[in-house]
């Protein structure tokens, strides 16, 4: 099973543990939306096309648009019915989902409740409604229940009108993939519960995402995070290709913030053209601006965050039509900075008290980020303290960023023996039913080196998430989870099966 088998678990507990189901006395339930949810073509499926089809990324690529509207038609919807809101629109390889988080917190706190803030996000750690979030809240299961089910049954209709059957309508077939369906979906619900104001985070890319059907009426402010390598397939292999895609969401007429990337100069000449070409204003913030500025200390730890902060207070002061301009621009009015203080993100930073145990967990998967979770859990023991380890990644090189991983921690609390015991698990939140077993190797392979690196500390290899959880609860009280945002997630689904609801 892949890095996303956690949803297909969590979906067939939904579906076959009373424990889980919705008290809702409607016919169509929350469990049900699930299952068939769980029936779309995942992010994973479309994303191998581009490494495994015989047509060139481009043409994949160059589709991937007017797919999207043609969905967004069938469900009802023109480009037109999204400008009744305003949107701050965010691409990036790594801080997009921070930003963003960051930005909504803002607006909320703005507006005191006098005007909605949506937020759409991916991906989702324990449910799928933490995707689509209201006044900083995920939609309750009967808003979800509601919107999926409308977007279903209009699908549904448009196939029957094109001659298919019943049966054949009503299926998976006649919907777009998971990402879409959950935009669509995520509009549906703004327009609906009487958003005005939408900070709507990119899936992948830029240019050809689906997010980018959004017209440039109806976004306020675009932003491009930190960019890196990522999804090369489909967005190409260097950074200047990469940055290409993201500056995508750049449109006529609108503003755009960025980073002024110092040595790389032939990224941010990437980025400067693509906002010429699409008519947009490329905002450059220096980082000079942004240390002297500082930041603010928030729930969302890491010294990186400042950077993620700067651009989202230029985005939503956009937003507002407050000043932009210089270096006072970045400080935030009380209530962004408020904003700035009270955002946060499940599955970073997070301290969860389960029985006799603390579990922090940051689902960091990248250097700098597993730096980052270094530095903040060095700060939560003590030098006599002998934590626990839980570990994964399985898109990267395990036993690279684990290396990396126990430098860092080693260098922040000068201590060469910081964990007695290290568990590495897959991303499967059960036991495989089939008796076939799970690959194992990458976390095998992770074991090796975390002997190799650290030969006093103990170490043992999961095929799944609960065994890895029972196994870290019987050896210490202070367990770390990191490495994976999937494994992050698996990891709170086990502790905290009532908030599956």
């Amino acid at each position: 099973m892949n890095r996303y088998g956690t949803f297909r678990h969590f979906q067939y507990r939904i579906v076959n543990q009373k424990r889980f189901r919705t008290m809702s006395s409607s016919t169509r339930t929350y469990s049900q939306a699930l299952e068939k949810l769980s029936l779309l073509k995942s992010n994973r499926t479309i994303v191998d096309l581009f490494g495994n089809s015989s047509s060139p990324p481009k043409d994949l690529n160059a589709a991937a648009i007017p797919e999207m509207l043609h969905w967004l038609q069938r469900a009802g919807y023109t480009p037109k019915d999204l400008a009744k809101m305003k949107h701050i629109h965010v691409a990036g390889t790594k801080g997009k989902g921070s930003v963003c988080t960051f930005a909504a917190e803002m607006l909320r706190c703005h507006f005191g409740g006098e005007r909605k803030v949506g937020l759409y996000t991916s991906p989702h750690l324990v449910s799928p409604r933490e995707r689509i979030a209201i006044d900083g809240s995920p939609v309750s299961t009967e808003i979800f229940t509601r919107a999926f089910f409308d977007i279903w049954d209009r699908l549904g209709e448009a196939a029957k009108r094109e001659g298919l059957s019943a049966a054949e309508a009503e299926g998976p077939g006649t919907k777009p993939f998971f990402f879409r369906f959950l935009t669509i979906m995520a509009w549906h619900i703004f327009l609906e519960q009487g958003v005005q104001d939408v900070v709507l985070e990119c899936g992948i890319g830029g240019e050809y995402d689906s997010t980018n059907v959004v017209p440039g009426d109806a976004v306020s402010a675009a932003v491009v995070a930190q960019l890196g390598i990522d999804h090369v397939a489909m967005l190409g292999d260097t950074a200047e290709k990469i940055a290409w895609h993201k500056a995508g969401v750049s449109k006529e007429g609108v503003t755009a913030f960025t980073r002024r990337l110092e040595g790389q100069g032939e990224v941010m000449d990437v980025l400067r053209a693509r906002a010429a070409e699409k008519g947009a204003k490329l905002v450059e913030v220096r980082d000079e601006d942004i240390e002297a500025w500082g930041g603010v200390d928030g729930k969302l730890k890491g010294g990186f965050q400042k950077y993620n902060q700067a651009l989202a207070v230029l985005a939503v002061k956009k937003h507002l039509g407050l000043q932009v301009e210089g270096p006072s621009s970045l400080v935030p009015t009380e209530a962004m900075e408020r904003g700035l203080r009270e955002a946060k993100i499940r599955g970073r930073a997070e301290v969860v008290q389960d029985q006799s145990s603390l579990w922090y967990i940051d689902g960091a998967h990248t250097k700098e980020s597993v730096e980052e979770a270094a530095r903040w859990f060095a700060t939560a023991i003590q030098p006599q303290d002998t934590p626990v380890l839980l570990f994964n990644q399985q898109d990267r090189d395990i036993s690279q960023l684990l290396t990396e991983f126990v430098a860092a921690m080693q260098e922040v609390t000068g201590r060469r023996d910081i964990f007695n015991y290290s568990i590495f698990t897959t991303n499967n939140l059960e036991r495989e039913r089939n008796g076939q077993g799970t690959d194992t190797s990458a976390q095998q392979r992770a074991a090796a080196t975390m002997a190799a690196i650290l030969p006093s500390c103990r170490t043992k290899v999961c095929d799944n998430i609960e065994d890895a959880v029972s196994e870290a609860r019987k050896a210490g009280s202070k367990i770390l989870v990191t490495g994976s945002l999937y494994l992050a997630g698996g990891v709170l689904q086990a502790l905290e099966p009532a908030s599956l609801l």
